[in-house]
């Protein structure tokens, strides 16, 4: 029987960010000692722009090891990276530029590729390449960034699209009802086996314990910034 996941839920108001940046950090550390990195997914939006700010401001930006994290992205629109919905272009603008990390501790998706299934392909073996992953297992990511939309979805996995339902692969082709239609986006099963899962989401917080209980396949919503964190097994 799958461990019962640790669900905490911040309260709303002016330090979540804060709250979030100490969770963050604490599982870098810890990270770090056992395993030499830390592996970040990252996510688009207003409300994670917000946290990356807090990375990057003074107060937080001389407490992590910086040397030692690796960022990713939990999803990217099918667009230039310097296009203004890029997820890259904001977390370029919000905490890369301002933390100096080094493009080789970055590893982005191609949104800007003309075949979205090969942008996906190729974002799959750089994931499994970096972690060290077999094709018979998931990719294990340290903490994944995550939004929740208005529809329920997160990363660009839309209710009712064959991307919710991909089982073999950690990386695929979604498809948005509105906006940028094409997406890259990682799987549930890489979302399932990260350690923490943290959603900083200022607007949603019905059916969030039920939706991301063990089994669940479906996300709900919740408050900032909500977290769950995989014990053994």
């Amino acid at each position: 029987m799958p461990a019962a996941p640790d669900i905490r839920i911040a309260r709303d108001g002016p330090d979540w960010a804060h709250n979030a940046a100490a969770l963050v950090h604490a599982i870098s550390e810890e990270a770090i000692a056992s395993n030499g990195r830390l592996l970040l997914a990252l996510s688009g939006g207003s409300t994670p722009k917000t946290f990356y700010q807090t990375l990057a401001s003074p107060e937080w930006k001389a407490r992590f090891n910086w040397s030692r994290i690796f960022f990713l992205f939990g999803d990217e629109r099918c667009v230039p990276p310097d296009h203004p919905q890029s997820n890259f272009a904001m977390a370029q603008a919000a905490l890369f530029r301002p933390l100096a990390i080094p493009p080789d501790h970055v590893y982005r998706m191609k949104g800007e590729l003309p075949d979205p299934q090969a942008a996906a392909q190729d974002y799959e073996e750089t994931l499994r390449r970096l972690t060290q992953c077999g094709h018979s297992d998931m990719p294990r990511l340290d903490v994944i960034l995550l939004g929740l939309g208005d529809d329920g979805h997160t990363a660009s996995l839309f209710p009712g699209t064959t991307a919710i339902q991909e089982q073999s692969r950690a990386v695929t082709v979604g498809t948005a009802p509105t906006g940028v239609p094409s997406r890259l986006t990682l799987t549930l099963g890489v979302l399932n086996r990260a350690t923490v899962v943290l959603f900083p989401d200022r607007e949603r917080r019905r059916s969030c314990r039920r939706s991301l209980s063990p089994g669940a396949r479906q996300v709900g919503h919740c408050r900032p910034p909500w977290w769950r964190r995989r014990t053994a097994g």
